[in-house]
């Protein structure tokens, strides 16, 4: 068996949303945001973890909206967070009227949602969501420290993306008729390469993008070899979300194999902020990070028909706190998700 699957009918992506917090509204890709939270980024709710299952809800709700679709059209809700038994997604989601499946890849997490959804959409159902999100407070207390400890960032450190971002997959041209997609291209996913975890030994847990470029590399590598393609020939290669040091490495990784990504590589965490005016440190990471600029930035210049052929690695830190507060390295893992244009 190779490392990259065809899919072998047709997936659209037939709609996006997002939601994000203040943060991020502030960010270059400020105006492309669908929803953007209150003042202190609760969604209206007393705890972080239910503000962050209140913006998954919003964003599959948006998502649905602009596709013209009830949840019962749904065969599948594929989701996921950062939380301890992705429990953003299982509050956040648990009214819709659809079968769930709960997903963990840490910030890979909406490249596993879509590399599975288009599996799914390919062989035994019509249409499926992707959905996945992250909180900077909620994740800071789980990781880290609680925001009241106010401690010191070091310099390779990420800052979680407050974000949420959802994506509605069908098979059937015909469901883009009534929105407001038809007549315009639209983005269809070709093909998919399921990640390897990769143990670069890393242990500095401040360092996630260091952590993660060893994974990136080895599913580009993969992918480029087996499928005979060059990076010139795709308008964006984007990762996410291995920040300024983890991109910085991956092109290192890549070149060092003849692989030369650097004139369409961009990352998710490093295009989310201004990093130096923020004061972002490396930039975003977090499950919302990817989710939100690919449906943002990337599938918005695909229906713009600025773009017309993408990958999409989604990086993660395969991280726990007890593990690494015992000394553990941190594994790391890519998925890629190859998004092309099609006009229907």
């Amino acid at each position: 068996m190779g490392n990259i699957i065809q899919i072998p009918k047709p997936v659209y992506i037939l709609s996006s949303a997002t939601v994000v917090g203040q943060h991020e509204k502030k960010g270059p890709l400020g105006e492309y945001f669908d929803i953007v939270g209150d003042a202190d980024d609760t969604f209206g709710c007393d705890t972080w973890e239910k503000s962050e299952s209140e913006m998954q809800r919003l964003a599959l709700s948006r998502a649905l909206n602009y596709a013209v679709k009830k949840d019962s059209d749904l065969e599948a809700i594929l989701a996921g967070d950062l939380l301890n038994q992705c429990a953003g997604s299982c509050y956040g989601l648990v009214n819709f009227d659809t079968p769930f499946l709960g997903l963990f890849g840490a910030c890979s997490t909406a490249a596993e949602a879509l590399l599975l959804s288009s599996l799914l959409c390919s062989s035994h159902m019509n249409r499926c969501a992707a959905v996945s999100s992250s909180h900077n407070a909620s994740a800071e207390r789980q990781f880290r420290y609680p925001l009241e400890y106010g401690g010191q960032r070091a310099p390779t450190a990420q800052w979680t993306v407050t974000g949420s971002g959802a994506f509605i997959l069908s098979n059937k041209k015909e469901d883009f008729v009534n929105t407001s997609y038809n007549g315009s291209p639209v983005p269809v996913i070709s093909d998919v390469c399921i990640g390897k975890s990769i143990d670069a030994g890393i242990t500095d847990a401040n360092n996630m993008g260091a952590a993660m470029a060893p994974a990136a590399a080895d599913t580009l590598l993969r992918y480029f070899k087996e499928s005979s393609s060059q990076p010139r020939d795709f308008d964006i290669i984007m990762t996410g979300d291995l920040g300024f040091e983890g991109s910085r490495i991956l092109c290192d990784l890549t070149a060092a194999e003849g692989l030369d990504i650097s004139a369409v590589h961009c990352d998710g965490g490093l295009i989310i902020y201004d990093r130096i005016g923020q004061d972002k440190h490396a930039g975003g990471s977090g499950c919302g990070c990817s989710a939100v600029v690919l449906a943002a930035q990337v599938l918005r210049g695909i229906r713009t028909g600025q773009v017309a052929n993408i990958l999409f690695i989604g990086t993660g830190a395969l991280m726990n706190p007890t593990a690494i507060q015992q000394g553990a390295s941190i594994p790391g893992i890519a998925h890629l998700v190859h998004i092309s244009s099609d006009i229907l």
